[in-house]
């Protein structure tokens, strides 16, 4: 692992193309009259890590899954402010075809995957933060593993259980 480091512009520029992929790539999954923007979310992101102060980075993978983690946290926030203010007919859109292996993914509103993966943490903090990393940041096996320091063979167990946990919750709606 890379020794600990303070993020610098330098580092900004490095992950900003690839935090800016992902976020246009989460709101490409959201219903069309979406008002947020890739740039704004990234953003919005920036700013909220960037009130860390002296918070430690180990690498460039722990950056963006960290990154990952804060849009899903603004995208969740926004889902039910919309869905306030529309009473429940403004549910965000997400697909988790990257999650659930099986075809014909549903599709799923942000707050049910917040609050099952809120629930998934209650009962596996671990396999929470692997899908956190994996799907909301775009990490692999590898970057996993290096970055929560366990073996790729324990991320793809954690992963795959998580996979199945997390279909079962959506599809049955067991999530709290």
């Amino acid at each position: 692992m890379a020794s600990e480091c303070i993020p610098t512009p330098e580092m900004i520029e490095r992950v900003y193309g690839e935090l800016r992929r992902l976020a246009a790539m989460y709101l490409r999954r959201q219903r069309r009259d979406h008002t947020l923007q890739p740039t704004a979310l990234v953003h919005e992101a920036y700013l909220r890590m960037a009130s860390w102060k002296g918070a430690p980075w180990h690498d460039k993978a722990q950056f963006i899954g960290v990154a990952a983690l804060i849009m899903r946290q603004v995208l969740t926030q926004h889902a039910r402010k919309r869905a306030a203010a529309k009473r429940g007919g403004g549910t965000l859109q997400i697909s988790l075809s990257e999650l659930i292996a099986q075809g014909g993914a549903p599709v799923l509103d942000v707050v049910a995957l917040d609050r099952a993966l809120t629930q998934l943490e209650a009962q596996s903090p671990q396999a929470c933060r692997i899908v956190e990393l994996r799907f909301f940041g775009g990490l692999s096996i590898e970057e996993i593993g290096d970055c929560l320091n366990i073996s790729p063979a324990t991320v793809k167990r954690s992963w795959t259980f998580a996979k199945t946990w997390l279909q079962h919750q959506l599809e049955t709606g067991t999530a709290p």
